[in-house]
């Protein structure tokens, strides 16, 4: 079984990482046993990524300024903010996905599992590997529905039970029932709602550490929003999801904490986004500590 926590570098050989479920005790604990478990109920929650000031350019231009902020195990966080405050450049950052940008450079460090995924001996297909990303807009080969699920595993190697993981990975997000019975028809002739769901089936296919969902629901109608905002509810605890969203309702629906961006005004008066404030979702919403944060959660700006 492969745990981040233990490895020395991101290994591209590595199997993705699995959790196993605890089950609860039919028995009550009671003395030391029940002590150390006391302490675990209420032991600090996991951290998934540690970001520490990051800052982020493309050519001379700065993107984003000085970020640092904690993503926690089996939660969803929620970026939000206007536009062009660097949500989605910090969220593309936690799976090296800039680094196809001629122009990138990134500045401070983006720890995953206390590893530097910007680290001279880290493998980029390995982090996306852990670490898997769905687009704004639904983006299905034109393949079938079948080879779409099975792509990136008979690229990994993972031919194993390949039917049986299809079947999984479909159900996991929600669209098995619907397309069970014709799995070979192309993927093209799925609605918006269901092509973003079979990417999200594409994506934990290879049962990653981590979802990344940048605005996945911003061109769907509102059933299929609710559609998409059921699975990551359904999905939350088996795979820690960031979300960027410019719906703060959806934010406040299925957050657990909330992250709010912003434009300031650098030294050089060109605007740069940077990070405002992390609290969980409730707090955000309802007693922010900073003003700027609480003129644009009540519409103020924005």
């Amino acid at each position: 079984m492969s745990n981040p926590d233990s490895i020395s570098r991101l290994d591209p050989t590595a199997p993705p990482t699995r959790r196993v479920r605890i089950q609860s005790e039919t028995a009550p604990r009671t003395g030391a046993a029940a002590s150390e478990a006391q302490g675990h109920r209420f032991a600090a929650p996991e951290i998934v990524f540690d970001a520490k000031n990051v800052s982020v350019f493309y050519g001379s231009k700065e993107a984003l300024n000085g970020v640092s902020l904690g993503v926690r195990r089996g939660e969803i966080t929620a970026l939000i903010g206007p536009s062009g405050c660097g949500k989605t450049t910090f969220l593309r950052s936690l799976n090296r996905m800039n680094d196809s940008v001629p122009s990138f450079r990134i500045e401070g460090q983006i720890l995953y599992h206390g590893h530097d995924i910007y680290g001279g001996n880290v493998d980029q297909v390995e982090v996306r590997r852990r670490i898997g990303m769905v687009f704004q807009k639904p983006n299905p080969f034109p393949k079938s529905i079948y080879d779409n699920i099975a792509w990136a595993p008979r690229n990994l190697g993972l031919k194993k039970d390949l039917d049986d993981r299809v079947e999984k990975a479909l159900r996991g997000a929600a669209l098995w029932n619907e397309v069970k019975d014709r799995l070979k028809d192309s993927a093209l002739g799925l609605s918006g709602g269901q092509q973003q769901r079979l990417c999200i089936a594409r994506a934990i296919a290879i049962e990653p550490d981590v979802l990344l969902l940048d605005e996945p629901a911003s061109a769907l109608d509102p059933i299929a929003t609710g559609a998409i905002e059921d699975l990551m509810h359904s999905l939350k605890g088996r795979f820690t999801i960031v979300i960027v969203t410019h719906n703060m309702q959806q934010a406040a629906r299925v957050a657990d904490r909330t992250a709010f961006f912003s434009l300031e005004s650098s030294s050089d008066a060109r605007s740069v986004g940077t990070l405002i404030e992390l609290d969980d979702t409730e707090t955000i919403f309802s007693h922010p500590r900073d003003p700027r944060t609480r003129d644009y959660v009540t519409g103020r700006f924005g």
